[in-house]
């Protein structure tokens, strides 16, 4: 997609709030034929519920709440056909109503067991979700129910005919449930976990029952829900590396008539894609480096030129506008703005004089025996999500204050890779990998740095701990820990379906263990596994390598679980697992495996073009500093084959890719060896002793000759 440079947002702050959970914020609609400032309603973590709009440039609030319990969820309603004005927040399991003018009409208690985690108005009809389960009350009786077999991160409600609404759910197994009532009507796959659902607007053409996905790892989708089945229409691919979705919107932002796809990612990233052509394209992009929690639009700033408003997680509520404003007009301040400012200018002063009076005075105390200092708690907001393109897992840490150091430590070895949006700066301590040791890094931050993103790469085989301290620039020092498991299979995502085509390894397990005890042996060495273990007598899931694009399949029931991949090493490292779980359980295990030959030269040529790839770039980056040093000292490079040519033309591309991926040709070079040790382990035999020879193949590397050194080498 191209982007167009006729349509540019430019950032205006609008206030300033406690932190916000997702989708915590609307713009209230203006009545129908009326132009005139849109309000805002936002909810936050202290309880608050504002409701605010724009007057001649100047935060004007209508109301305010006290502070209470964290608000999850703001969504609006009202009665069917009429405008969606009154505002609806839950709170734990409690949700309640107020009006535009901030008087309160409903407290509910649902009573859910469970912090609602979404929720949809619908008239009378108010529908719930919490982790597993979803709930609707018609005028606040108990109506229809329905468990999830996996977490719903979102839900909405799509019309059907009449008054008829069909709930659905997206879940964190890659699944779109849509209900009837209390009814499952079937179940539509998408190629991530959707994070965020919205209805499509029928201002863009397609008609009422339309949704848009947003997945975890950066995927847009829009399909069309009915009765019998969906019908998938298009997919934005993530080929930027860009965050997660977190928020969409849809509106007219450019006043052409035709509604605009507007998308938040968790990285700040805000996009506007066109839709008038049936397929999306970008037409423009604004990065306010906060995760963004809520968007919406409206006519925000400007009674005639609508704007995109959205709420981050450290609390800003931001405009972003299209409008142009003049540089003449906006460098003119009129007396009263002036007094203002100049009144502003002494509560800063006056606050500064505070705080070091009150920092002052802590120091003092702070040195008495008898003093407590009190500890500052503070909300993390963390992402551990593993990056299906690259194949490593994206670490973000943010919180609301500036973030003085971060130190990360793990027991098992992984690699830290560059993140290009990161300031900070890295330092590695010595490690001994004896005590179960393997990293110890400091990544110190710039002022202000309220968010740090860290690219992780684990080893498949290799299972810990990842343990991130963290400590804002306050006093008294404090610091958070927070803890990240790397699965033994930590490469892995779930997938709906696989090759049946491939030839497959087979190992079974059978003893006396319950489909609970099995469920959480899978979960604990796979990730995407959901805790609570599926309905049903036997279970089957797929799973996918990021890495390899090998394929792994799990069959279980009470007393048997069946594991069938392409790779060796994948069963391999499942039998090791999975034995040594048992064993700490006191659980004896009847072991058997089907090696299928054919497995290993085809995961051979799965390994193939990443290992030529990283050869060939190495092998070029060799020859950038002769080229360079030729290219000095000859005035004619006519005589260069095109090859030599292109690695002068492009040597800092190169240099940078080879800079991204080190230890690459290693990692490769690892699995090789692993391949090779598997396949020979689970013949009985031991060929540790041959792997210098398998090394001397690889620096002479060539497919075949490799394919052949597997097949003859332990005879």
């Amino acid at each position: 997609s191209t982007q167009s440079t006729g349509f540019q947002l430019s950032r205006v702050d609008l206030m300033t709030l406690g932190s916000a959970s997702m989708k915590a914020m609307r713009v209230l609609p203006n009545p129908p034929g009326r132009k005139m400032a849109q309000r805002i309603a936002v909810g936050d973590h202290n309880g608050v519920l504002t409701c605010f709009q724009m007057k001649r440039s100047e935060t004007v609030v209508d109301f305010k709440t006290l502070p209470g319990p964290r608000i999850e969820r703001l969504e609006l309603g009202g009665a069917v056909g009429s405008l969606q004005e009154k505002i609806f927040i839950s709170s734990g399991s409690e949700v309640r109503g107020f009006t535009k003018r901030g008087k309160q009409f409903l407290m509910f208690e649902t009573n859910l067991s469970d912090t609602i985690k979404s929720m949809f108005i619908s008239g009378p009809d108010l529908h719930i979700t919490g982790q597993y389960i979803y709930n609707m009350y018609h005028n606040c009786q108990d109506t229809h129910f329905y468990l999830s077999c996996d977490k719903i991160n979102d839900m909405i409600g799509i019309p059907g005919s009449g008054k008829e609404i069909f709930p659905v759910l997206g879940c964190q197994d890659r699944v779109l449930r849509v209900l009837s009532g209390s009814e499952l009507l079937y179940e539509a796959e998408v190629p991530g976990a959707p994070e965020t659902l919205a209805l499509f607007d029928v201002m863009s053409g397609f008609g009422h029952n339309n949704l848009i996905y947003g997945t975890r790892d950066g995927i847009i989708g829009l399909c069309t829900v009915n009765k019998d089945n969906p019908c998938h229409r298009w997919e934005i691919a993530n080929s930027n590396n860009l965050g997660g979705i977190t928020a969409i919107e849809t509106y007219d932002v450019n006043n052409d008539g035709v509604s605009e796809l507007i998308i938040a990612r968790d990285d700040g990233t805000v996009e506007v894609y066109s839709i008038s052509e049936g397929q999306p394209k970008l037409i423009t992009s604004k990065n306010v480096s906060e995760s963004v929690t809520s968007i919406g639009a409206g006519l925000i700033t400007s009674p005639s030129q609508p704007d995109v408003v959205l709420s981050t997680y450290p609390g800003h509520v931001i405009s972003l506008t299209s409008e142009v404003k003049s540089h003449v007009a906006q460098n003119i301040i009129s007396p009263s703005a002036r007094s203002k400012l100049d009144d502003l200018k002494k509560d800063i002063e006056d606050l500064k004089r505070q705080v070091l009076a009150e920092r002052e005075k802590y120091q003092k105390s702070a040195g008495s025996d008898s003093a407590i200092s009190a500890v500052v708690k503070f909300h993390v907001n963390d992402k551990f999500t593993l990056n299906p393109v690259d194949a490593n897992y994206l670490l973000s840490i943010e919180i609301q204050m500036p973030i003085e150091n971060v130190l990360l430590q793990c027991d098992v070895p992984i690699d830290l890779l560059d993140v290009e949006r990161n300031s900070a700066v890295v330092s590695h301590s010595a490690c001994d990998p004896e005590d179960k040791n393997y990293l110890l890094a400091t990544y110190r931050c710039q002022a202000n740095t309220t968010r740090l993103d860290v690219k992780v790469r684990s080893i498949e085989g290799q299972y810990g701990t990842l343990q991130v301290y963290i400590t804002p620039r306050i006093q008294p020092k404090t610091c958070q820990l927070r803890q990240y498991q790397i699965k033994p299979l930590s490469l892995h995502r779930r997938t709906h379906i696989i090759d049946g085509e491939r030839p497959m390894n087979s190992l079974k397990l059978t003893g006396k263990f319950s489909l609970g005890e099995v469920h959480s042996w899978i979960g604990y060495c796979i990730p995407e596994v959901p805790d609570k273990c599926p309905s049903g007598d036997t279970i089957t899931m797929f799973f996918q390598s990021t890495f390899l694009d090998t394929q792994l399949e799990c069959n279980y029931r009470q007393g048997s679980v069946e594991f069938r991949s392409d790779n060796i090493s994948t069963i391999s490292i499942l039998k090791d697992v999975i034995t040594k779980l048992a064993t700490q359980r006191k659980i004896a295990l009847n072991i058997t495996y089907e090696l299928c030959e054919e497995s290993i030269p085809h995961s051979l040529r799965l390994i193939h073009p990443k290992l030529d790839e990283q050869l060939l770039l190495a092998k070029k980056v060799q020859l950038i500093d002769a080229l360079k040093e030729l290219a000095m000292h000859e005035p004619n490079l006519d005589f260069l084959s095109p090859e030599y040519k292109d690695i002068i033309q492009n040597a800092e591309q190169l240099q940078a890719a080879f800079k991204l991926q080190p230890c690459h040709l290693e990692r490769l070079y690892g699995m090789i060896t692993d391949l090779y040790i598997d396949k020979f382990k689970f013949k009985g035999l031991n060929v540790k002793s041959k792997v210098p020879m398998l090394l001397e193949v690889l620096d002479n590397y060539e497919l075949e000759t490799l394919i052949d050194f597997f097949e003859i080498s332990a005879v």
